[in-house]
């Protein structure tokens, strides 16, 4: 039986792939997905299975991430995937699972960034393809995997904590906005053993407002969803925090605004 879904991806990337194997499970049904979790039993041949898997599936979704690419077995999947796609049998459908750049020869298509739009947009957009959705609009269209949250300290400070949703965030570089001069602010990283930046002013947004600006680049781990950033802002002797924002470095020029959490 040809399988209309193939997943191919590395073992490594199971904690992302998983979630979206199982979603596609619960619409389309097993038997219509290969994913070497449930297609391969104990004492199968892989190669075999693996050819059976191939032989013409509608739809090759490749998980691309840095371990993927080195993949001799993950190689050799999505390039029979290109050439049965070349002969008009298959749609391959690259899905980026971390920073490493795609590949040049699988930029002739589109694919879908997981990695920037977080797991759970890509999902839907996924399984939105798989359903032959050529119209798809994006179910959680303004997705960010960070957001921030703040507390207010009797003392004046203000912490603030930034969390990530679904993915890690490997390079975290964050610009608190203020309506202090330096002279009325003093900044800490709690938990990090120090941090890059310092005070910038007269920030001019794309709204056309103006404000001052701690840059912070805290020097410990990646950003997680198991291990939130914390920054601090304390006042100055009598002063008052003018607290404002919170933005993240998305490019080397470009700086985006993280919501502020609901909760």
């Amino acid at each position: 039986m040809a399988h209309r879904i193939f997943l191919s991806h590395n073992h490594s990337d199971k904690p992302i792939v998983d979630p979206v194997a199982i979603r596609l499970r619960a619409i389309f049904g097993e038997k219509q997905i290969f994913y070497d979790s449930w297609s391969i039993k104990p004492g199968d041949g892989i190669i075999d299975q693996m050819n059976k898997g191939l032989k013409a599936p509608e739809f090759v979704f490749f998980f691309v991430s840095a371990a993927s690419l080195k993949s001799g077995m993950v190689k050799l999947e999505w390039q029979n995937a290109l050439y049965a796609a070349s002969k008009g049998k298959t749609h391959i459908i690259p899905v980026r699972v971390d920073g490493t750049p795609m590949p040049p020869v699988l930029m002739q298509t589109l694919y879908i960034d997981m990695h920037t739009i977080g797991l759970e947009a890509a999902i839907a957009q996924i399984v939105s393809v798989a359903q032959g959705n050529a119209s798809f609009t994006p179910q959680h269209d303004g997705f960010s995997n960070l957001t921030y949250s703040i507390s207010n300290s009797p003392d004046g400070a203000i912490d603030v904590i930034i969390r990530a949703s679904h993915l890690m965030e490997p390079n975290p570089n964050f610009l608190l906005l203020v309506g202090n001069p330096e002279t009325e602010v003093e900044w800490l990283a709690p938990g990090s053993p120090g941090f890059y930046g310092g005070f910038n002013s007269d920030i001019k947004l794309n709204d056309g407002s103006i404000h001052n600006g701690i840059n912070m680049r805290p020097m410990n781990a990646a950003l997680t969803p198991a291990y939130p950033v914390r920054l601090q802002l304390k006042p100055k002797g009598a002063a008052k925090i003018n607290f404002h924002s919170v933005m993240y470095q998305v490019s080397e020029t470009e700086w985006n605004a993280i919501p502020r959490s609901a909760k």
